[in-house]
């Protein structure tokens, strides 16, 4: 398939302006802005609770703000009902119809439109085609695997023809193998119809293999908008580095000399430089976290092996995943150990629990961050 063309200007297909929900006095959603372009994979990304599936509901028309607009392909969504928007929701349950085939339920909301029986069946067989069901129509619905009542669910939305595609937690329920297989399928979909798609997830593995870009939510509100390689590389706070993946933390304190260059002092790992997009806080913050990702950080196994900082350790821990072993290594002088991922490759051992081991790092792998 061939890849969106990111140098292409999208079209904003839906715009969330300052977005609030209340139930009660619950603050489901507070302030919420974005604009979501035209032929996106977009995800919403956050804990349970944090009122990413509340906004879903919003934009899908089960909800109305408190306050706050919402607009679908340029037209303000405000009391438009959920069955007269541009859009369509495949539930975490998927909610197909137990007594129908796979036809009948694919094929469902086409019977207020009066295509007839000839346009609807080469309709039906043309999405079945599309989601790989080709041949099953006649299939009851309770002989359907989970990943086929998925891509029934999948089928049954897109035969509308929707400009949105919504999906809360639609691979929730699947096994790990199944979940990633078709992690691979609903992305390579996406971009075969071509419309937008905004899923709303509380896995970051999911969100970061499927999405062009990702919202991360906390407490109701967006803390970040970035493309899954920015997000993971460079996030603004200590909370979305510690919600994205694993990630050291490293107490620090940020200095700028007077030719305006920046580094970090970090104690026993000494003082580092650092570029200025490296750094997601004010530059006279003085007290910082230092975040490094577990892969950006080397256990030197060799007596030649050199690296721009090193500092040594005593491993702790080891967990041995079969491509990749995770080392958790004391460090003296600093207050949590270090967590450590090495890739296994032939004739590279295991180190155990107790031996010292050499640790090495480059400054361009750090990010600055706040304290809390």
């Amino acid at each position: 398939m061939k890849e969106l063309d990111k140098e292409v200007t999208k079209n904003n297909i839906v715009e969330l302006n300052e977005v609030f929900k209340h139930f009660g006095e619950i603050a489901a959603l507070d302030g919420v802005s974005a604009q979501i372009s035209e032929g996106e994979f977009f995800s919403l990304l956050g804990p349970s609770g944090c009122g990413k599936t509340t906004l879903l509901r919003l934009i899908a028309g089960f909800e109305e703000p408190t306050k706050g607009t919402i607009s679908i392909d340029n037209s303000p969504m405000f009391k438009v009902e959920a069955n007269k928007r541009p859009t369509n929701m495949v539930f975490q349950s998927y909610a197909i119809f137990p007594h129908l085939n796979v036809e009948e339920n694919v094929g469902y909301g086409l019977i207020r439109l009066n295509l007839g029986k000839e346009e609807t069946s080469r309709r039906v067989d043309e999405m079945l085609q599309l989601v790989d069901l080709e041949g099953y129509n006649s299939r009851p619905a309770h002989a359907l695997s989970g990943g086929q009542r998925q891509r029934v669910a999948l089928a049954r939305s897109l035969i509308m023809k929707p400009k949105v595609l919504l999906l809360d937690e639609p691979l929730s329920s699947l096994d790990k193998n199944l979940r990633e297989q078709m992690q691979v399928e609903l992305r390579n979909l996406q971009r075969t119809v071509g419309i937008t798609f905004i899923l709303v997830t509380h896995d970051q593995e999911e969100a970061l293999t499927m999405s062009d870009r990702i919202a991360v939510m906390f407490d109701g509100k967006i803390i970040q908008i970035a493309t899954p390689q920015e997000l993971y590389s460079r996030p603004i706070s200590k909370r979305v580095a510690s919600f994205i993946g694993e990630m050291n933390f490293i107490e620090g304190q940020l200095l700028i000399d007077e030719k305006g260059k920046t580094s970090v002092e970090a104690g026993i790992l000494g003082k580092m430089d650092v570029n200025r997009d490296q750094i997601a806080v004010p530059l006279d913050s003085g007290l910082v976290t230092i975040g490094i990702r577990p892969e950006m950080m080397s256990l030197l196994f060799e007596e030649r092996d050199r690296t721009e900082f090193e500092i040594g350790g005593v491993i702790k821990e080891s967990a041995y995943f079969g491509d990749m072993t995770y080392y958790t290594v004391e460090v003296s002088g600093l207050n949590s150990p270090l967590t450590i991922s090495m890739r296994n490759t032939s004739g590279r051992r295991i180190l155990e629990n107790g031996e010292s081991a050499r640790i090495g790092w480059g400054s361009e792998s750090l990010v600055i961050l706040n304290k809390t």
